[in-house]
């Protein structure tokens, strides 16, 4: 592809919200013709093709900082794992070898394990309940957590979704729907305990593996993000989508803490202002895809049921699972989640 050129940035930031043009390296930022070389130059890696909401709105959100800095701030964004894996990234935004990543609440929780709250199994009855808490108390406590580990967490989190329950077999309405079922689940413990609580046998698998064990019956069921299904072709070795909202998860914004403060007071504003705000505008994005993709879904040959949480809760309480989270995480952020979402335990 053609480099980013003045005229193609100016382009790029007329037309919503599609990307006019990247370099070949896919690094792409836009900075005014007038300027020099940047002050501050950042690199910014993540684990989601170009195409995904976050990266468009990260793309106008270092536009929107190079053209109010004056090109100060610079930050060229490395999409799709070209930096590495989320291990990798992990640390190096830790080191300094990177100066933004966003990782998943589930990832971040490797260094900071509070950070995982946010995935406690069906906590959240909706989006209005997820940012109460992760805008609100839940949220600031989680971000002091991480900044004990040297590193700087933006205010808004990003929006990966509820997650979602396919099957072979059977849909999925109740609890009772899970006794046995096997079902692949993430390298979690948390997610393990979760369907281990509610009667199910989960496997921990890769994501390659997934489409390749579900077509050969190694297990029967998995769970992700309904974009996640759509873009893995998981309808064409599944028959059912359940819509049980068991986990949600998002990205937070994170910056190495050395980097962040060296920058000075007034392009810290300028800085978190564009990457919060570019944060809202990618949540309203998921939203809408969400939307789009259950009919997609459907088409394609998905049964599409919405099971209530009322028995999965009543299942994870009588097997001890809430109980034991809230050990793990303690008493005050467990507080501040039941706080947003009643009580659990």
């Amino acid at each position: 592809m053609a480099p980013v050129t003045r005229r193609s940035a100016i382009r790029t930031l007329s037309a919503l919200p599609a990307i006019a043009a990247v370099p070949a390296a896919g690094v792409f930022s836009a900075l005014p013709r007038t300027a020099r070389a940047a002050e501050f130059s950042y690199k910014y890696g993540n684990n989601l093709p170009l195409s995904h909401p976050l990266n468009i709105r990260a793309q106008e959100a270092a536009d929107r900082i190079a053209k109010e800095t004056s090109g100060r701030v610079e930050i060229k964004i490395f999409p799709n794992n070209q930096l590495g894996g989320d291990t990798d990234m992990l640390a190096q935004v830790r080191s300094g070898g990177i100066e933004f990543f966003t990782p998943s609440a589930l990832v971040i929780a490797t260094l900071v394990p509070v950070a995982a709250i946010n995935a406690v199994g069906f906590a959240f009855a909706d989006y209005k309940q997820v940012w109460a808490a992760m805008d609100g108390k839940l949220g600031a406590h989680v971000r002091g957590a991480i900044a004990k580990s040297r590193l700087y967490a933006f205010e808004k989190m990003w929006d990966n979704g509820f997650r979602q329950t396919t099957s072979s077999k059977a849909a999925v309405a109740t609890a009772k729907d899970m006794d046995g079922l096997k079902i692949r689940v993430p390298v979690s413990p948390l997610s393990i305990s979760m369907f281990k609580g509610l009667g199910a046998a989960p496997a921990s698998l890769q994501f390659s593996e997934v489409y390749s064990a579900l077509q050969t019956k190694i297990v029967d069921a998995q769970e992700n993000p309904l974009p996640i299904i759509q873009v893995a072709k998981l309808f064409e070795v599944q028959k059912f989508c359940s819509l049980t909202n068991h986990i949600w998860d998002g990205y937070w914004f994170i910056a190495n803490g050395r980097a962040w403060d060296a920058l000075p007071a007034d392009l810290k504003t300028v800085v978190a202002r564009a990457v919060n705000e570019a944060g809202l505008q990618q949540r309203e994005d998921i939203r809408k895809l969400n939307e789009s993709v259950v009919g997609d879904l459907q088409a394609k040959g998905l049964t599409i049921n919405r099971p209530a949480a009322d028995s999965f809760r009543a299942k994870l309480r009588d097997s001890g699972f809430y109980g034991e989270w809230k050990g793990r995480f303690g008493p005050e952020a467990w507080a501040l989640l039941e706080e947003a979402v009643g009580k659990l335990a």
